[in-house]
């Protein structure tokens, strides 16, 4: 006796057809390698539509030669498609806008489904999981300060690039962290924001450090706009974040004292220069910087023979003295004593301008041998490119000489 046919795959690919239909989510139905009668045909498309009020399935018979559309209520399509389904086509692909389903049959007609999501609802669904591992949280009160929010707690739709930009730098500031001699500690955590703005970072970093790390901060946002310090000094107090303060001046006119995290955005030209050597005099065991405009060295490069042909273009000689003058700065780091990484970081405001040197104090001084091929290598590129001062160098020359062991 013949064992009965198994019908769960194919009724469980006709439920999930009448529930897209009945969701609105179906897009498509394709059934294809065709082994029927009719020896030109090769699939049939089905696509829902309205004619007169009334949802209908149209169907689309694609021959070699000619299309053949016809359309049919809903109820009579579904009976029509498990009829053909199978004896007829071999093949039967249901596309929605969460699942990718297929049925296939064998040479024997045994039916299997396949499922799958969309490449559209597997975009969705890492999206949301990327949302839940953020680093702040959206009930947070200083986002609702600061109109990242509304009154809900709700993401402001113009703020979600903010949103983000601002997960992001907490994100690589923990990274920083966990490695830097502040990790595992309990005492105070003084921060220095060059260049705060209207505060969206100098916030997240306090409420980082107090809120997610359970440290004691002391933040300090300086600016020279005043109206965005008195605006971000107002939110301070409103919010009651005593350790959170704001003041004007810059990175030539703020006191710094000791710090433990120095931060420096978009400080223009040398600005990022006098910001880093005030991190490394003050004693910064964190050091973030996203430097903006090149401008000391450009003028100094001299295009070794080799590289005429490529940096005879304005646009390549001014990316070559932004690389060079970076890689520079993350030498003379290195030499310093720091672990130093530069990397690509996404806009803070909307600017294309978005490399970040990040640089975390090592726990020991750097041996002598290493200090000395450091010194080797920025000679030697600023030989080969001409080069007869740089910013930094200067200013490390002058005030900050180096601590080293023994090689």
């Amino acid at each position: 006796m013949t064992p009965p046919a198994d019908t769960a795959p194919t009724d469980r690919f006709f439920a999930l057809l009448a529930e897209s239909l009945a969701a609105g989510t179906l897009a498509k139905l394709v059934l294809g390698k065709y082994h029927g009668p009719e020896p030109d045909l090769q699939r049939l498309t089905a696509r829902p539509v309205q004619l007169r009020g009334q949802p209908h399935l149209s169907f689309v018979y694609t021959h070699r030669t000619k299309d053949i559309t016809k359309n049919h209520p809903v109820d009579e399509a579904m009976a029509l498609l498990r009829e053909l389904a199978g004896p007829a086509f071999s093949h039967a692909h249901l596309l929605t806008t969460a699942e990718d389903v297929q049925l296939l049959f064998s040479r024997k007609g045994k039916p299997a489904l396949v499922r799958r999501p969309t490449a559209q609802a597997r975009e969705a669904a890492t999206t949301h999981d990327r949302e839940k591992h953020r680093f702040l949280d959206l009930q947070r009160p200083f986002l609702r300060e600061l109109g990242v929010t509304d009154a809900q707690h709700k993401l402001v739709p113009a703020m979600s690039r903010k949103w983000k930009q601002i997960n992001k730098f907490v994100e690589v500031l923990d990274h920083a962290f966990d490695g830097s001699p502040l990790a595992g500690g309990t005492a105070l955590v003084r921060v220095l924001d060059f260049g705060s703005g209207k505060g969206y970072l100098t916030f997240a970093v306090h409420d980082y450090l107090t809120h997610t790390r359970g440290r004691p901060a002391l933040v300090t946002g300086v600016e020279l706009r005043d109206d965005m310090v008195q605006l971000c000094e107002g939110a301070a107090r409103r919010l009651g974040l005593d350790g959170l303060h704001f003041q004007r001046g810059d990175v030539g006119s703020v006191e710094t004292g000791a710090t433990d995290v120095m931060i420096a955005l978009h400080a223009c030209d040398t600005a990022t220069d006098h910001a880093l050597h005030r991190g490394i005099t003050a004693g910064a065991s964190i050091i973030l910087s996203a430097p903006c405009c090149h401008k000391q060295i450009r003028p100094q490069m001299k295009s070794p023979t080799l590289l005429q042909p490529m940096l005879q273009h304005g646009i390549h000689l001014g990316q070559q003295a932004e690389m060079v003058t970076d890689s520079l700065r993350a030498l003379l780091l290195e030499a310093h004593g720091y672990a130093t990484q530069v990397f690509e970081f996404i806009s803070l405001e909307h600017t294309s301008k978005n490399k970040m040197i990040l640089a975390v104090k090592r726990a020991t001084p750097l041996p002598a041998a290493r200090r000395q091929a450091l010194a080797a290598q920025i000679a030697e590129i600023k030989a080969f490119y001409g080069i007869t001062e740089h910013c930094l160098e200067s200013l490390l020359d002058r005030s900050h000489p180096m601590e080293t062991e023994p090689a």
